[in-house]
Order: C-alpha cells, then structure tokens, then sequence
C-alpha cells in the first residue's frame, strides 16, 4: 500500500506526494500526457524528439544536468505511445533543486533553431541505429502498421520514417510543445524523504505561477475490430536468423479483461516454467529463444509472442506450435494452482517494486494520468480475483486467426 496525498495547483497540476522516511532519498517524477498517439500522421516522432529537447536548456537554465549533478542527482526521461516521463532521484535535502529545473522547463523551455538541429541529430541517428541498422529493429513498424489501419498506434513511438524529425520546422515543434507541455496536461508526483506539506509548498512556489495551456484533447480514430489475420514477410541481409512474431489485439488498460490477458501473457512466458518456454523450448527444442508480453497501452493495445526457431525448424512449424499451446488455453481451462503461482508471483513483484522511491513516483503519476492514483493500491486485488474461468473465456476472445497478424524475418536469398 502506497500512501500520498493529492492537491490541484490552480493551473491544473495535479501534485502527488509520497512520504517514505526510510531513505534518504527523494523521487522527482513528470509526467506530461502526451505520446507518439498525440502527433500527427505526417509528423510523426515528435514526442520523442522533446523527450531529448528537454534537455536542451531554458530561460534561466542553459544547462540541466550541471545543477543537478551538483545537487548529488541523476535524471532521465522515457516516451511511450501514450504519455511521456522525466524524472530525477537526488538527496531528499536537495528537493528544491529538482522542482527548480522542471518548473523552469515546463515555463520556458529554450526550443531555437540551434537546440532543434542537435537534438534533431541525435534522434535520427538514434532512429537509423535503433530501427534500420538492427536486426529485426523495425519490428514494430511492421507490427504497428499490422495491426492499426486507423487508430495512431499504428505507427510506433520514435516515428514513422526520420525524415519527420529531419524536417521538423521551428513552429511546428513549438506548437507541439505549447499544445502539450502544460501544468494542466502534467501531473508532478513526489516519493521520498520528505513532509508532505513542505513538499506541496515547494510545488506551489515553482509552478503555481506557470499558466495552463489549452484544455488537452485526446479524441482519438477508434481501431475499428479486425475481421481478417493478417501477414507479413521481411527479407533482409540484416537478418542473421529467422524470427516469428505473433500479435493479437488487446482490450484497453482500464478494460476489465485487461488483467486476464496480462496474466495469461505470464502463464505464457512468465520464468522457465511458464508454458512456451518449459514446452517449446526446453521439451521440444523448437525454439532457441521465445518470449510473450503485452504493450498495457491505455488504448487497445497488442500481446505479442516472439520467438527465434531452432535451426532447421522453419517458421511455419514454429507458429504452427505456437498456435497449439494457445489451442490448450482455449480448449482447457488452466488449473488453480497454475494460476495461483503466477499471481502470487505478480504480487511478490509489486510489493519488491514498491521498495523504490523512483517505482513509487512514476506509478503514482501513471495511475493518475490513467484513471486515479488510487487505483494503483487496488490492482492486486483486482489480479488476484480472476479465475481459471476468466482466463478460459478471454482466451477464446484473444487468440482468434482474424483478431491476429503474423511477422516473419528471413535471410536474404543468396544469389
């Protein structure tokens, strides 16, 4: 149990503070409700951009990381579909220092042409590095445009093609940021060594004074329900062995079904007991590699399961036998105790999470931008209520041939 407490600034900005006195530590967490989901079909990587160009100075900041480092701190920042984190761990003593330098960012961010052409840079290079140069790296395009024809999840977080960031002009990037980075699009969530009060006073006194920004809309293309599977090959002399994904859509976060798809995820590919890998890998030696998770997108999101097949197992064989083990879950309800382990397991890793200052701070944010933060104390229960029979029913829903798309990479053919 996580306890905090909650106040709205004037200008929207939702503070949440945790008070943990058994660290020295504090937590400084940002999240802005903004993702790749939020740009437009031709501008596409323009969250992720500013999850680097937040870092490029403000008005009376020309430099982030020297103050911080001074005030014994680290930071870092990460951009998913959905909304974007920065985040700062330092000395409980030096609170202040981090409040400073986001306010300043949140007010006054320094977005000119000079800080736009390097940051601009580095995301392409990062783009061309992390996606065209890696084996399978455009996976996810591939996956994305599979699977969402309408909704902006079809195009995946760092951007569609790098020649949007490449040509990204001053005014659109700073549209983009008066749009979105706003105290009342933000929610400030603090965790450590600190007293609430003091806390909410240092808030009030960094961004009371920072106006809103327009009311955020995120009135979004519905994905209309998938009628036929879908598939698709990659070739490539980058690829040095083959690869099989396959993708199922999922229900929304906030979904009740939300939770049995996460657990039949784990039951799937959760440690070397779980199904995929005791069966198909360690038993029947098909595969050297095999792995399932779900995206949690706030929006319906995807269960993906990626494997490498064994050599001289062909994609096709493996698939078939992926098919087989989600054929079972279909046709036999798993036993309790099965279900039991990966719950309790679910659980152990909660409470383990729940021990750092920095998890606490960005659950608190992301359940807050969710739904409620509340919410956040309230999922064990709701995970360790499903039965055999939830789980029996939304597998019959999931794992449907129209309601997939199959990804396979290849060697290129020698000539």
């Amino acid at each position: 149990m996580v306890h905090f407490t909650r106040q709205i600034l004037p200008n929207g900005l939702r503070v949440l503070v945790h008070e943990d006195t058994s660290t020295p530590l504090v937590a400084v967490n940002v999240t802005y409700y903004v993702g790749s989901r939020d740009e437009q079909a031709d501008k596409t990587g323009f969250a992720h951009l500013f999850e680097h160009l937040m870092f490029a100075g403000s008005r009376n900041v020309p430099d982030f990381d020297d103050p911080l480092q001074r005030a014994g701190g680290e930071n870092n920042a990460y951009t998913t579909n959905d909304y974007t984190t920065f985040y700062e761990i330092m000395p409980a003593e030096n609170l202040e220092t981090a409040l400073w330098l986001e306010s300043d960012r949140m007010l006054a961010l320094n977005i000119s042409k000079k800080a736009l052409d390097v940051q601009r840079k580095v995301v392409v290079e990062e783009f061309k590095e992390t996606c065209l140069n890696e084996p399978y790296g455009d996976a996810w395009h591939h996956l994305s445009e599979l699977m969402y024809r309408e909704h902006p999840y079809r195009w995946p977080v760092i951007g569609l093609v790098p020649e949007h960031v490449e040509k990204a002009e001053l005014n659109d990037v700073r549209s983009f940021f008066k749009q979105w980075y706003t105290p009342n699009n933000a929610v400030l969530s603090i965790a450590g060594n600190v007293r609430a009060g003091e806390a909410f006073q240092l808030a009030e006194k960094w961004f009371a004074a920072i106006p809103p920004g327009p009311a955020a809309s995120h009135q979004l293309v519905p994905e209309p329900p998938q009628e036929v599977p879908r598939r698709r090959e990659v070739r490539s002399s980058n690829v040095p062995v083959p690869a099989v994904f396959l993708a199922f859509r999922t229900p929304a976060r906030l979904h009740p079904d939300f939770y049995a798809v996460d657990l039949l995820s784990d039951v799937l590919a959760q440690g070397q007991s779980s199904r995929l890998y005791r069966r198909l890998l360690k038993e029947r030696q098909l595969f050297s590699q095999i792995d399932a998770y779900i995206t949690g997108n706030i929006d319906p999101g995807l269960m993906v399961i990626e494997g490498r097949p064994s050599v001289g197992v062909t994609p096709d064989e493996a698939l078939a036998a992926i098919w087989e083990e989600l054929t079972l879950l279909k046709t036999h309800p798993i036993e309790q105790r099965e279900l039991e382990k990966i719950q309790h397991r679910f659980e152990s890793t909660v409470v383990f999470s729940e021990t750092s200052v920095l998890n606490k701070a960005q659950n608190l944010a992301f359940y807050e931008i969710l739904d409620r933060a509340e919410l956040m104390n309230e999922e064990v229960d709701i995970y360790l209520a499903v039965t055999p029979a939830d789980l029996h029913r939304v597998a019959n829903d999931l794992f449907q041939e129209r309601n997939s798309a199959i990804l396979t990479y290849l060697p290129a053919l020698t000539v």
